[in-house]
């Protein structure tokens, strides 16, 4: 085998083991390439994933579980090095659990031409990627302009610059008529899905407030941490992704789960045109310090990387622009949303959701702090001058269409409030919600297309992040939250 050029399979028996292996040389005849695509051709209908370069924990949790009408082989291009190796120990750690467990067969290239490869086989036809953000948005375009559907993890834009090529990228996707999707993991959280269902009864909750940039009629805001568990083990995370230049900064990363939310639950099913729709009031970002010994338990490295160089502060700091703040409005409704990152949570306590939507008739809040045993709680508030026994009578009597949706969904009073409470079976957790956001990229593929606000609200939601951190730049380099 060429130096630098690995080609096997990896599967549950053992690990890193060549089960398939043969000898390739860097030059792919003509003859060899239309082979390969009629052999993805003959199977009109079956999905066969490519995961492209993961760097992100995120890829792997894709395949997390099985999904019908899909490939059990999926074909991994990537660089050799640690990414793809801590890629692979997930899926093995899936394909041999003792429970549910999973059946991929990776077929994994990791030459330097790896990129190239991908492109000249094409032995699938929906690209995975989750890893390197300063690379994802050219891996998106190139994809699609190759005729692959491409599901992306966010963020896949991270400065106005990517954002301008990821437009041509959805321009792209519909003239190849494939389809470009971002994992949009939060839409699945149970207490998110029922603030924006108990938003839509206007018996309960009236209509959405416009508000003001000083008091938001919605606010979102998400607590991180990098020292995490995954799949029950301590996750290693790549040096690079404390690289802002590599990863993005925060206020364009976890918080485009955020804005997406906005939309989603304050637009259900509307078009939002960015250039007409979106107004960024104000943007700020600031920074997490974390100590030499924290970016080792974390990474395994001993030492910072050269391109960390520029990030280093006094006592061996690494400042890492992870937090950040956006005040816009959208349609002419004020929203505010953050994002934190801490090193590690508190003990019994993981990464925290604090969200509050403000209707004329009440507010819908989800809280998910101590008090909450650090598990999100929505709470539903009636408004000022509300009378709350008429509003008791009033909720109780719309409860029953949340439970033709969400049967078992209950609310009960806590003085002149109530708490929603929902069956245990739709609090499946954040890892699950990988594969739900999959599934329902596979019922767009069966169909052929997305509905028709999804990619005009991505191109809104990528111009928001990425506009907000252009602002925040101007403003200069604050080190703590004002």
């Amino acid at each position: 085998m060429l130096k630098g050029i690995s080609t096997f399979t990896f599967t549950a028996t053992a690990l890193f083991v060549m089960t398939s292996c043969s000898t390739r040389t860097q030059d792919i005849t003509s003859e060899a390439v239309a082979a390969n695509n009629e052999t993805t051709m003959a199977s009109p209908g079956k999905i066969k994933l490519i995961t492209l370069d993961p760097g992100h924990f995120h890829a792997a949790l894709v395949q997390k579980s099985m999904y019908a009408n899909v490939d059990s082989v999926v074909h991994v291009y990537a660089p050799a090095g640690d990414d793809v190796e801590e890629h692979l120990k997930k899926i093995e750690a899936y394909n041999t659990r003792p429970e549910n467990p999973t059946n991929w067969q990776e077929e994994v290239y990791t030459g330097e031409d790896y990129f190239q490869k991908m492109l000249a086989e094409k032995p699938g036809n929906v690209v995975v990627l989750a890893g390197n953000n300063q690379k994802k948005t050219e891996y998106i375009k190139t994809s699609v302009d190759a005729g692959l559907h491409v599901l992306a993890d966010k963020p896949m834009a991270i400065d106005t610059e990517s954002f301008g090529l990821l437009k041509e990228a959805f321009a792209a996707a519909e003239k190849n008529d494939v389809l470009l999707y971002d994992i949009m993991t939060e839409r699945y959280e149970i207490t998110t899905m029922l603030q924006r269902e108990f938003s839509m009864l206007p018996e309960v909750f009236g209509t959405l407030q416009k508000g003001t940039p000083a008091d938001p009629a919605i606010t979102k805001e998400s607590v991180h941490h990098f020292f995490k568990y995954v799949s029950g083990m301590p996750l290693k995370r790549p040096a690079w992704f404390f690289d802002v230049t590599q990863e993005g900064e925060g206020i364009v990363d976890v918080t485009t789960h955020l804005v997406d939310l906005v939309q989603w639950e304050c637009f259900p099913e509307q078009v939002i045109d960015y250039q007409q729709d979106v107004r960024i009031t104000d943007a700020r970002r600031w920074a997490t310090n974390l100590s030499s010994a924290q970016f080792r338990q974390v990474t395994g490295m001993a030492t910072y990387p050269a391109y960390l160089a520029k990030d280093i502060a006094k006592d061996s700091l690494l400042a890492v622009y992870s937090n950040g703040e956006i005040n816009y409005q959208v349609k002419g409704v004020n929203a505010k949303v953050s994002v934190i990152w801490n090193y590690k949570a508190p003990e019994g306590a993981g990464d925290t959701h604090f969200s509050v939507m403000k209707g004329t008739k009440a507010n819908l809040v989800i809280r998910q702090g101590q008090e909450q045993g650090y598990k999100p709680q929505l709470t539903i508030e009636p408004a000022s001058g509300i009378d709350v026994d008429a509003f008791e009578k009033t909720l109780k009597a719309n409860l029953a269409t949340i439970q033709q949706k969400y049967p078992g969904v209950e609310v009960s009073r806590a003085g002149n409030a109530w708490i929603v409470t929902a069956p245990e079976k739709y609090h499946d957790g954040h890892e699950a919600h990988f594969a739900q956001v999959a599934e329902k990229f596979l019922e767009y593929l069966a169909a052929g297309k997305m509905p028709d606000w999804e990619v005009p609200n991505m191109i809104a939601k990528y111009y928001t992040t990425t506009k907000a951190l252009e602002i925040a730049k101007q403003k200069g380099n604050p080190t703590s939250r004002r």
